[in-house]
C-alpha cells in the first residue's frame, strides 16, 4: 500500500540514491544489476523528454529492499522512502516494477512502464554480452540478444513474459526494447563490468 507522506516530499540526488542503495545491499552483482537499469531508465528519458535524474534514480532504487527483505520486496522499499519523505512519483514507481509479482500497483506511467520492461532484460543482455568473445556490450547487437532469448535454458531465471508484457504496455517492439536497453547500458559498460575488450 503505497501512503501519502506526511512530511514534504524531497527529490533526492543520485548521490543520496546510491548511499541508500549501498546503505541496504552488499552484493556486487545487484549494485551492478541497479546500475544497469539507472543507465537504461536515463537512456528511455533523454529519447522521451522525460526528467532524466528521476527515471535514473527510480532504476537505482527499484531494488532498494530485495537483499535484506526478499520476503517484503517493493512493500519494504516503499516503507523505506515515504520514512525519507521521497516523492510519491518515485515510490509508486519502484513498487510498480513488482506488479503481478509483489505488488499489485500496475504500472501505468510511460515511467513505470519503462522500469517493468527493462528491470529483467538488463540481466539477459548483461548475461549474453559475458558470454561474448570480447565480453562486452559494447559491441553486441539486438540479434545476438535474440538469439538468447529463445535459448529458455540461457539466464533462465530471466522471465521473458514480463518483458513481453512490459513491451507490450509500451507499445515497442522486442527487438527495439532489447536495442534501447543494449544502448543504455552501454553508457555504463565500464561501471558494469561490460567494456570488455573490443576490437578495433
Amino acid at each position: 500500500m503505497i501512503q501519502e507522506a506526511h512530511m514534504q516530499e524531497i527529490t533526492p540526488t543520485r548521490d543520496e540514491a546510491l548511499d541508500l542503495l549501498r546503505e541496504y545491499t552488499t552484493d556486487p552483482g545487484l549494485i551492478r544489476h541497479a546500475l544497469a537499469v539507472e543507465s537504461v531508465m536515463k537512456y528511455r528519458a533523454r529519447m522521451t523528454g522525460n526528467d532524466e535524474n528521476i527515471w535514473g534514480i527510480v532504476g537505482l532504487v527499484h531494488d532498494l529492499d530485495y537483499e535484506k527483505y526478499p520476503r517484503e520486496h517493493c512493500a519494504k522499499t516503499a516503507s523505506i522512502l515515504q520514512e525519507r519523505g521521497w516523492p510519491v512519483e518515485i515510490i509508486r514507481a519502484v513498487v510498480s516494477h513488482g506488479w503481478g509479482m509483489f505488488s499489485d500497483v500496475e504500472p501505468l506511467s510511460d515511467m513505470e512502464k519503462f522500469l517493468y520492461a527493462c528491470d529483467e532484460l538488463t540481466g539477459l543482455v548483461a548475461a549474453s554480452a559475458l558470454v561474448r568473445p570480447s565480453r562486452s556490450v559494447l559491441d553486441m547487437e539486438v540479434k545476438s540478444v535474440k538469439k538468447k532469448w529463445k535459448d529458455k535454458s540461457f539466464a533462465a531465471g530471466v522471465d521473458r513474459d514480463v518483458i513481453e508484457k512490459g513491451a507490450i504496455m509500451l507499445g515497442l517492439e522486442i527487438n527495439e526494447l532489447i536495442n534501447i536497453t543494449i544502448s543504455g547500458m552501454r553508457e555504463a559498460a565500464e561501471e558494469l563490468g561490460l567494456k570488455g575488450e573490443v576490437m578495433p
